[in-house]
């Protein structure tokens, strides 16, 4: 009997391990189910599209950190490259009508506040190709990737690698930040990009359009899922694991680790610009706040949480430090005792220290154990037989 149980249990485990990516598919596919059931509402599934599109920047960071071993804290920037695109586009479709300057554009209602008492003020030559949303979508994915090459060309040709590469670009990051502060770069200043009406013509606040963003930003992370597991695979991964785990090894051996640490840079912040293309609308606005520093080390904090260098820890540590985060920075009471928003960030903190200690290659692991088919059963179970 107890060999039949473990039998099961084995045959259960190996189905869990095997299909794990297809059971988190049909959970996200199960959410919209659940709205038109009525058992959650639309600012939920709102809320978890934002998520998921925070999961694309985790998942963005595993590959260069996780699987190329390189510590990137710039991720924030990247995605807010995207988030930037994406909301200059909804500002030009949003606000009040009929504001128009001496050339016939239609002046973003956010971009006009800043320079209506200029005399002659027209819409900045770099927000008119935002108009177009196809052009958008490109040049959302472009910015990013054109960026990470050239700081990838300087920093790797030079070979600057770990402590050093993660506080350059923490650096960079940083710059960003107050450059994009600054409203003399006609981006609208610490007020960010705001009047989000419309998207392609849907409206946002309507709730049809708002569960189809959260359908089209599963659909993106499924996708982006399967090209990494694609990449890393491939005789492509095989090098970025040597170059995480040996670099000077393989540059003995005839290769250009920078050259590959180039590609999976660039791809990276694609991902990166990608997730803030699908966050901006779901979130309404977006400010230079989305690209400060402290965002870079959360992304680091979810993949750690989760668990480095196997892609599905990535999302699966961006949606429970979120959903925790969504669930502890609201006051709530039990047993008598007042829970505080602001203890969150002491639960944050701890929760990073006790996976570090206790379990440094994050709660993946645990999924692994659970899942993990023991190979001392089947010869036992042989045996018995």
């Amino acid at each position: 009997m107890f060999d039949k149980a473990d039998r099961i249990l084995t045959l259960v485990r190996g189905a869990l391990h095997k299909y794990a990516p297809g059971i988190a598919v049909a959970c996200g596919i199960s959410i919209p189910c659940f709205y038109l059931a009525g058992w959650i509402t639309i600012d939920t599934v709102n809320m978890l599209g934002r998520y998921l599109a925070l999961a694309l920047v985790a998942l963005s960071l595993d590959l260069v950190w996780g699987y190329t071993g390189m510590l990137c804290l710039c991720q924030s920037f990247f995605f807010a490259l995207g988030g930037y695109a994406m909301g200059m586009y909804l500002a030009h479709h949003g606000g009040p009508e009929g504001i128009i300057d001496h050339a016939g554009w239609k002046i973003p209602a956010c971009l006009y506040i800043l320079f209506s008492d200029v005399e002659g003020a027209l819409t900045p030559w770099f927000w008119k190709p935002f108009y177009f949303l196809p052009a958008t979508i490109a040049l959302g994915l472009f910015i990013p990737a054109f960026v990470a090459s050239v700081i990838g060309f300087f920093v790797f040709r030079s070979r600057v690698r770990g402590v050093f590469f993660a506080v350059l670009t923490q650096a960079v990051t940083l710059a960003a930040w107050l450059v994009f502060c600054m409203n003399d770069m006609k981006l609208c200043g610490t007020n960010g990009l705001t009047r989000f009406d419309r998207l392609a013509g849907f409206p946002l606040n309507d709730e049809k359009t708002r569960l189809g963003l959260y359908v089209i930003t599963l659909a993106a992370l499924v996708l982006v899922y399967w090209l990494c597991w694609l990449i890393i695979k491939s005789r492509l991964g095989r090098v970025l694991v040597a170059i995480r785990d040996n670099e000077t090894r393989l540059r003995f051996a005839g290769y250009k680790p920078y050259l590959f640490k180039m590609f999976v840079f660039s791809v990276s912040a694609m991902i990166a610009g990608l997730g803030g293309m699908l966050y901006a609308p779901q979130m309404g606005i977006f400010t230079p706040t989305n690209m400060e520093v402290r965002e870079s080390i959360l992304v680091v904090v979810w993949v750690a949480v989760g668990g480095r260098g196997t892609l599905g820890g990535a999302v699966a540590g961006t949606l429970l430090v979120n959903l925790l985060y969504n669930y502890l920075t609201s006051r709530q009471e039990f047993m008598g005792l007042v829970w505080s928003p602001e203890y969150w960030p002491f639960v944050l903190g701890s929760l990073f220290i006790i996976v570090v200690l206790f379990c440094p290659d994050g709660i993946a692991t645990i999924w692994k154990r659970l899942t993990d088919v023991s190979k001392k059963s089947a010869p036992q179970s042989e045996g018995t037989r």
